[in-house]
């Protein structure tokens, strides 16, 4: 297949591409390299089967004969979608729309990556997709949030006023190689924390607690959706329902890479959610999909990337 993949220079991006060319499809990964990096992707680079547009998503783009699209693009991190607020909501909104015309004049199979963040801070545990979220509308976190949760109604309204064949899955916190070591997620400020002999730190703490899903598992069950029947729409949970609290996974990274790092607690920011867990049964029952890589497994890879950042 022709597959576009926007911010597929990105974390999860990247190992998308490399999959999907694995696969036997031909990859455009479509990034403007602002989270997104060339490294994460050199090995791709000058396979027949790959090529790269350098082009920022709020941009209409033509692109001819594409049968599926994954919209990926987007800072997923605070650090860096609070950077630039409104760019971050313009890549959401805007970068939607173009992707659905885009999708739309292809007749092509669209997905939408969303996020758990659509859920805020959640009075519901663990997250069912019939949830509505409890979201500040105004918070420094809303660009993002809100930005998401436009997305998808986007999606589906161009999916009931076009018949734009589209998926929606709603991601939870994901880690692996090819993270950004200055994104400002737990795993990779705690890999890197610890590596480098610094005091790890945790905002609040350190009881709220994070499920975290290794990207193989979630690149599996993301190519998993979008190759389902055209009756699974979505939006569909993926994430890893194993909960664990912030601390906790703070302690088990100072174990496997036998650092000297104490704990340090600092002020938790604003609208930060106190606990995060997926309900994956849509996704089971659906796509017969369930999370493999255990987070002691995915921890060690993990760092092993980071290490190697350091040689």
């Amino acid at each position: 297949m022709k597959v576009l993949v926007t911010g597929g220079a990105g974390f999860i991006g990247s190992h998308l591409c490399r999959r999907l060319v694995i696969d036997g499809n031909h990859v455009i990964c479509l990034d403007n390299f602002f989270t997104g990096t060339k490294e994460n992707i050199a090995d791709l680079i000058g396979n027949k089967n790959f090529e790269i547009i350098n082009h920022d998503i709020t941009i209409p783009i033509e692109i001819s004969n594409i049968e599926q699209i994954y919209n990926l693009a987007c800072p997923a991190s605070p650090v860096h979608y609070q950077h630039n607020p409104v760019k971050t909501i313009e890549t959401n909104i805007i970068g939607a729309i173009n992707v659905l015309n885009l999708a739309k004049k292809n007749n092509a199979r669209v997905l939408q990556a969303s996020t758990s963040e659509v859920y805020g801070d959640p009075t519901v545990h663990p997250q069912t997709e019939d949830y509505w979220g409890n979201v500040n509308p105004i918070g420094i976190r809303s660009c993002y949030d809100e930005g998401k949760r436009a997305a998808e109604t986007l999606f589906f309204d161009y999916h009931r006023q076009f018949g734009v064949n589209i998926k929606v899955v709603r991601i939870f916190n994901t880690y692996g190689p090819n993270m950004q070591r200055n994104d400002g997620r737990v795993v990779s400020n705690f890999i890197v924390q610890a590596l480098e002999k610094k005091d790890i730190t945790i905002y609040g703490d350190g009881k709220q607690t994070r499920s975290f899903c290794f990207v193989s598992d979630l690149v599996d069950g993301i190519i998993r959706l979008m190759n389902s029947d055209d009756s699974i729409v979505g939006p569909i949970n993926m994430g890893n329902p194993h909960e664990i609290t912030v601390k906790e996974l703070a302690e088990l990274v100072i174990e496997i890479i036998h650092s000297k790092s104490t704990i340090i607690f600092k002020e938790l920011p604003g609208d930060d959610p106190k606990k995060r867990k997926p309900d994956i049964s849509l996704a089971k029952k659906y796509l017969n999909w369930t999370p493999k890589v255990s987070l002691v497994d995915g921890l060690v890879e993990t760092i092993n990337y980071f290490d190697r950042l350091y040689q």
